[in-house]
């Protein structure tokens, strides 16, 4: 799998303009839409879907902003708004199941909409991951990764809300035999800092930011790699491994990254 190469993603608008009607609607969310960083993630994971022929499409253009962070700023009215606004959006092309790679538009969707008459079965794309490396529909070179020191950090709306602790660790175990867990893991992880709302607000007085605090935890197990699955996790971790000084011997990878790598031909 060459990531350079130019990939083709389905857009919801034009299958349904041909009487097709996609399995899944991939949610791309706010950063893998925006996010410099963050769209490689999008882009590695969608060569994963076309590898696996799965049938698929985005909402492109259609998509907006799920409404989580207003929510967890205290903006309840717009959170209705946004959530609403995308409900009957999803009605009118018949959705029923989203993937995501964003835990915090998987947690909203999946515990949150429902309230507001939005039912969907919501699948994390590190539980789609993991069934499709144990199904064998996934063949990553386990050279690739094999001797590389790989630490994992949880992100909050994956382990504590919604108790996904083991497959991004089983996907990790296939990719490395070097998986060393940091102190403060699973339910009991330290945040990353930018939760809640403080990804958009400015930092208040303390000694330490949280991301450092996190940083620091996962450089102590010495790692070639911090892999997240989350893309606050990955902005605060990745400031805190330049912080450091540490971006030429320490990189930060999503889990979808280190798949599509060890596919790359």
């Amino acid at each position: 799998m060459d990531l350079r190469e130019k990939i083709d993603v389905p857009v919801m608008a034009d299958l349904a303009a041909s009487g097709e009607k996609p399995e899944y609607l991939f949610w791309v969310g706010c950063a893998g839409a925006f996010d410099d960083r963050y769209k490689k993630v999008t882009r590695a994971f969608a060569s994963i879907l076309n590898h696996l022929g799965t049938n698929y499409a985005v909402l492109g253009t259609e998509e907006t902003c799920t409404g989580d962070p207003a929510r967890r700023a205290g903006n309840e009215m717009l959170f209705q708004m946004q959530a609403i606004q995308l409900i009957e959006l999803f009605e009118s092309y018949g959705i029923e199941k989203i993937i995501t790679i964003c835990p915090h538009c998987y947690n909203v969707f999946k515990n949150e909409y429902p309230d507001l008459g939005g039912h969907y079965r919501v699948i994390s794309y590190v539980h789609f991951l993991e069934h499709a490396l144990a199904e064998g529909r996934l063949k990553p070179d386990l050279n690739r990764f094999a001797n590389v020191r790989i630490t994992y950090h949880d992100p909050c709306y994956l382990a504590r809300a919604n108790d996904i602790c083991e497959p991004p660790r089983n996907i990790l175990n296939m990719l490395t035999g070097h998986l060393i867990e940091m102190e403060r893991n699973r339910h009991f992880a330290l945040c990353c800092g930018a939760g809640g709302g403080q990804m958009f607000k400015e930092a208040e007085k303390g000694d330490k930011e949280i991301y450092m605090e996190r940083t620091e935890e996962a450089l102590k197990t010495e790692p070639g790699v911090i892999a997240t699955a989350c893309p606050f996790c990955m902005v605060m971790l990745t400031d805190g491994i330049k912080y450091k000084n540490r971006e030429e011997d320490v990189k930060n990878y999503d889990i979808a990254e280190l798949i599509a790598l060890a596919l790359k031909k």
